[in-house]
């Protein structure tokens, strides 16, 4: 008798339901009356519903059944369906792919937050809380700065920097504003150690 490897079988679509599952949707798939082919879908529906009992109560577990059905078949079983036909094309389709999000890659030690920030700052009408905003994103700049290069920083790099990352229409060139002392923003937070507290040991005091 000649062994049957499963590498020269048909290739499983989803394999969790196993090869029988496969083999009767392949079956109600051939078959020529419509009619057949639905009471063939809905027993095996029921079949797949019975082999996830502990999804039963899920939302949309039909529906998700039904998707599975279409899927497995490679699309080529006409039943109808309580719900609308998953398409083959957006299965396949692939997403667009993703923009590189960091505008300024020579400034990279900065982070995106910092130009999502810049971003929005640039958005906001004049006055106290935007000038305030400003000094705040510029003081974090000058830390990621002094993060990725331990030497000081003049605040006027900093400012060059803000305004070309802002496409220059953030200016704090010419500003008189300072920024904080590199040892403020550098500062370590206190580590505060455990103290482990021991009872004392009475025994052996005299009691009076």
């Amino acid at each position: 008798m000649e062994l049957e490897y499963n590498t020269q079988r048909e290739k499983l679509i989803i394999s969790e339901y196993g090869r029988h599952i496969q083999k009767m949707i392949n079956y109600a798939s051939s078959r020529e009356s419509k009619e057949e082919r639905n009471k063939l879908a809905n027993s095996i529906i029921s079949v797949m519903g019975n082999l996830q009992p502990h999804l039963r109560d899920v939302p949309d577990f039909q529906h998700k059944l039904w998707d599975q059905l279409f899927i497995m078949s490679d699309f080529k079983l006409d039943a109808d369906s309580p719900f609308e036909k998953p398409s083959k094309e957006v299965l396949n389709a692939k997403p667009d792919p993703l923009s590189y999000p960091q505008n300024f890659p020579k400034y990279r030690f900065y982070g995106n937050n910092i130009k999502i920030m810049i971003d929005e700052a640039v958005k906001w009408d004049s006055g106290e809380m935007k000038d305030a905003l400003l000094l705040t994103i510029a003081n974090h700049m000058k830390k990621c700065f002094l993060n990725w290069n331990k030497d000081s920083v003049e605040d006027q790099v900093i400012f060059e920097h803000l305004f070309e990352l802002s496409n220059s229409k953030i200016d704090l060139r010419n500003s008189k504003e300072t920024l904080l002392d590199a040892s403020v923003l550098m500062r370590s937070k206190k580590r505060f150690s455990n103290k482990k507290y021991f009872k004392k040991n009475n025994k052996g005091r005299k009691r009076f």
